[in-house]
């Protein structure tokens, strides 16, 4: 499915609030709202909409520790790689894990209640020896941008 110039404007105000009523949508979009509700099943269905959430502020929770961790694995091959995916999904405290390319294999998101949590975390995960050859660990001291939207009008823009 290729997407056009509204279906774009659509997901970008429902990434806005996903909790906007099909008439309000097709109201900012200048679409009737039957056409509407339409493209919002298709963009479902598609699995360019793959779900709605509530955004939640971290900081509102009490003491939390967001820490971001470059991870190398001892070996690359392809069973090594799913038995650290495979195990570390199952980690609740981790929120992102990335593939990336460069000097590590892992960049992964940790969200604890202290450094004392995550460091329990880490050694639980060395101690099960998933392949992990080393890791790197940053504290997040602050973090002044955080957007929850991705930029679909410049991502198709180009």
């Amino acid at each position: 499915m290729k997407l056009d110039k509204i279906d774009i404007r659509i997901l970008c105000e429902l990434q806005k609030n996903g909790r906007i009523s099909n008439v309000e949508l097709a109201e900012l979009i200048n679409l009737s709202p039957s056409p509407c509700l339409m493209r919002v099943k298709r963009l479902q269905t598609e699995g360019f909409i793959t779900g709605y959430s509530a955004q939640i502020d971290v900081a509102k929770l009490g003491q939390t520790l967001i820490v971001f961790a470059e991870i190398t694995l001892k070996n690359h091959r392809q069973i090594d790689f799913a038995r650290f995916l495979t195990t570390i999904e199952k980690i609740d405290s981790v929120v992102e894990c990335h593939l990336v390319s460069g000097g590590y294999d892992y960049l992964v998101k940790f969200i604890t209640a202290g450094i004392s949590e995550y460091q329990a975390v880490m050694e639980r995960l060395v101690e099960m020896d998933i392949g992990i050859d080393k890791y790197f660990s940053f504290v997040v001291l602050k973090s002044p941008i955080v957007k929850s939207h991705l930029p679909l009008e410049s991502i198709f823009n180009n």
